[in-house]
């Protein structure tokens, strides 16, 4: 079984060392055709674009083949690596992502419940001492998770969480461009 936690250790280093921030690291799909996505982005935009995607992508399998051919393959059998920004509604992957997306709303679900709920849905309050998550929820009530306690959590497409990861710039976002090999 592949260790998500010793791959996201190992490839860390090598997108931080081309100036990127690991988001996220994941193997989706099913045993027959798996695919191993990583979500980074750029510190200073938050996003990526394809050739930030393309970098990076090179950048992993160079160290994935390298370490194959070292006898050292973290993933059985084959797979297919998938390079991609965290996208609008980011999943929270960090317990820094809930300072920096503080005012945001965002789902949080647990691995288990807590007070009787598995799901909080509201306005991001930031974090508290002891690694907790603050959410103010829909309901009105202040809620506190233990970071350790969530399963998974994203932001919710709103306007306003558009209107803060609105490109830099646009310019020709209007424009095809065709490339030949």
């Amino acid at each position: 079984m592949t260790d998500i936690a010793e791959l996201n250790a190992l490839l860390e280093p090598e997108v931080e060392s081309l100036g990127y921030r690991l988001v996220r690291v994941a193997l989706v799909g099913g045993r027959s055709d798996p695919t191993l996505q990583i979500m980074a982005e750029n510190p200073s935009t938050r996003q990526l674009d394809l050739s930030d995607c393309e970098k990076i992508s090179r950048r992993l399998s160079e160290k994935l083949d390298a370490m194959e051919a070292e006898g050292r393959d973290l993933i059985e059998g084959g797979y297919r690596l998938e390079v991609s920004s965290p996208g609008i509604d980011r999943p929270l992957t960090r317990l820094a992502d809930y300072d920096d997306w503080k005012g945001h709303e965002a789902r949080v679900s647990l691995a288990e419940p807590l007070n009787g709920r598995k799901q909080f849905s509201g306005t991001l309050a930031g974090t508290g001492e002891g690694g907790t998550v603050h959410v103010t929820g829909k309901d009105g009530n202040d809620y506190i998770v233990p970071f350790a306690s969530i399963h998974s959590a994203k932001l919710l497409l709103t306007d306003k969480l558009i209107n803060a990861t609105a490109p830099l710039s646009t310019e020709g976002a209007d424009t095809i461009q065709t490339v030949e090999d």
